[in-house]
């Protein structure tokens, strides 16, 4: 990856985070990455539970010192000049911390005040933001009353409440309902069309193809590959993929039957997945073999897939 600190709202190279284990040994969470996060766009970090994003976030909010390697956020040192950086950014961490003893509307002046702002720019700052997030009738209403969709679109509002420069979201729709999630999705499309920097962790695959503009794929502290969605699926799956399902422990029989129709065949024990350039071509070849799965389906490559390819189906505890 090619990085120029003088763009860049992120600049990391050799970033690495250690960490000591009980047994005395290190444990390095995050292995020498480079990231370069330009101004106005919209970065992801996807990896399995353990990959090292956290720890990366941490690290660029300022409240984790490295452990190696460089890093400048906004072309400042987080070693030297964190309260600095962290007066100009907004943290939007996975779980909701607001206070359940304020109503919505001091939640957001109560946190401005922590920043220093005037009480009128406070009190502007926080119409404004209620507004942005759709909560202005809920002003007065107890934190503990809200839905969990309403929850999430006032933190990401108290985040705001700084004007920060870089806003860095963790898992920002997790465990919203559908049409929640596109709430949210609207709101952050609106602040990155606003020249806000948006970095985020995600595990919702759909998520990261809506918000992200570039995005690094993370598996065991390093980075397995990067570029937009597009450019990912492009290098690292098919055009289309064909989903043949047949009888419960046919599947492994009949791979072999199959594995010369497709680029690549993946064999789940529910499923058959025939990576393809043309589904259809190629599910039409399947019938020809006088093959007949019980269900198919012909679906377009998604960034699912590329994930599932670089990091395993495994689960990691």
């Amino acid at each position: 990856m090619t990085v120029s600190s003088d763009t860049s709202m992120i600049h990391a190279v050799g970033l690495r985070k250690s960490f000591g284990s009980k047994s005395g040994e290190t444990v390095e969470a995050v292995c020498g990455i480079d990231v370069d996060v330009r101004r106005g766009e919209s970065f992801g970090f996807l990896g399995p539970n353990g990959a090292g994003k956290s720890s990366t976030m941490r690290m660029i909010a300022a409240v984790s010192p490295i452990s190696g390697g460089s890093l400048r956020i906004l072309g400042m040192d987080p070693a030297t000049q964190g309260p600095q950086i962290r007066a100009r950014i907004g943290v939007c961490p996975q779980e909701d911390t607001l206070d359940t003893e304020l109503n919505v509307r001091d939640n957001l002046y109560i946190y401005g005040r922590y920043f220093g702002l005037p009480r009128a720019e406070v009190r502007s700052r926080t119409d404004e933001l209620l507004e942005f997030v759709q909560l202005t009738e809920k002003a007065k209403a107890k934190v503990e009353d809200l839905s969990g969709g309403m929850k999430r679109r006032l933190t990401i509002a108290r985040s705001l409440i700084n004007k920060p420069d870089l806003l860095l979201l963790d898992e920002p729709t997790t465990g919203l309902d559908p049409q929640a999630r596109h709430v949210v999705w609207d709101r952050l499309f609106r602040l990155k069309q606003q020249g806000v920097t948006l970095v985020l962790t995600t595990h919702y695959m759909d998520e990261a193809e809506q918000l992200c503009d570039r995005l690094v794929v993370m598996d065991k502290g390093v980075i397995a590959a990067e570029g937009s969605p597009l450019e990912l699926i492009r290098a690292y799956s098919t055009r289309e993929v064909v989903e043949l399902r047949f009888g419960i422990g046919e599947h492994e029989e009949i791979a072999p039957k199959v594995e010369d129709l497709a680029e690549r065949v993946e064999v789940l024990p529910d499923r058959l997945l025939l990576y393809s350039s043309d589904g259809e071509e190629t599910l039409a070849k399947v019938h020809e073999r006088g093959l007949d799965p019980i269900a198919s389906l012909v679906r377009r490559s998604t960034l699912e897939d590329v994930f599932l390819r670089l990091t395993g189906r495994t689960l990691v505890d």
